[in-house]
């Protein structure tokens, strides 16, 4: 379903802007994403891309890198141009200054059409942890023992970063459209608090309860602390034909 909408704005847009998200939750939609290309012609020639974070002090390069992550399972599978990628730079001297002209590069491109987003268990996007500005934009956060830990499964035989460069609150709510992708037990309460908790800082997803186009895409599993689940399901079987994909 995720991929379905990727598709139907670069149908309705080939020259649209997508903001994408690393880690486990999104493998899935690339894969479907690549299969599109592959089997179907969905054309990434004319899209531009931003990545939501990258870690700090590890280089492009790395083997757990988001660089490489996003190259290893999505761009070096589709005919996406290379100048179009944007991806922080963890090894930048400056980082306030790099970080400046990234959101320079997101508004001179017109803004993100669609925003690709997963949560941690925590309630985070991006690597905005609990806590973080709801206003907040690009900029160096300081993980926290609990992304680290949730992390070092990507690690072996090292430290895990202990910061990364992240996309801000306030960056990814000016996406025109925002999609968050959740799978499993273990992030059932995260969209509990975010879809029916109150709108707080400590739970940074919750935000886009104030988002005009944002759609939650979750399993059975990550519902299953919904109160409303039922409602939900309801709303779903009867909307028009035309709000369905």
């Amino acid at each position: 379903m995720a991929a379905q909408f990727v598709a139907r704005v670069i149908g309705k847009k080939p020259n649209c802007v997508l903001g994408l998200a690393t880690g486990n939750t999104p493998l899935m939609l690339y894969k479907e994403l690549i299969r599109m290309h592959q089997k179907e012609g969905l054309n990434f020639s004319e899209v531009t891309t931003f990545n939501l974070d990258e870690y700090v002090g590890i280089p492009a390069n790395h083997p757990s890198s988001y660089h490489t992550y996003m190259w290893e399972h999505f761009f070096k599978h589709i005919n996406i141009q290379e100048h179009n990628v944007n991806i922080p730079d963890g090894m930048t001297p400056d980082v306030p200054a790099f970080c400046k002209k990234y959101e320079e590069a997101i508004k001179a491109c017109g803004g993100i059409d669609l925003q690709i987003l997963g949560i941690g268990s925590d309630g985070h996007i991006g690597f905005n942890e609990p806590t973080s500005s709801l206003a907040s934009r690009t900029r160096i956060k300081t993980f926290t023992r609990q992304t680290i830990q949730d992390n070092s499964v990507f690690f072996t035989n090292e430290n895990v970063p202990h910061h990364g460069i992240t996309m801000g609150i306030g960056t990814i709510m000016e996406g025109r459209q925002c999609i968050l992708l959740a799978f499993g037990k273990k992030k059932a309460d995260a969209v509990a608090r975010s879809i029916e908790g109150p709108v707080s800082s400590m739970v940074p997803a919750s935000i886009l309860q104030m988002h005009p186009n944002a759609i939650f895409i979750i399993d059975e599993d990550a519902a299953h602390k919904l109160q409303k689940r039922d409602y939900y399901r309801w709303i779903y079987q009867y909307k028009p034909d035309w709000q369905r994909i």
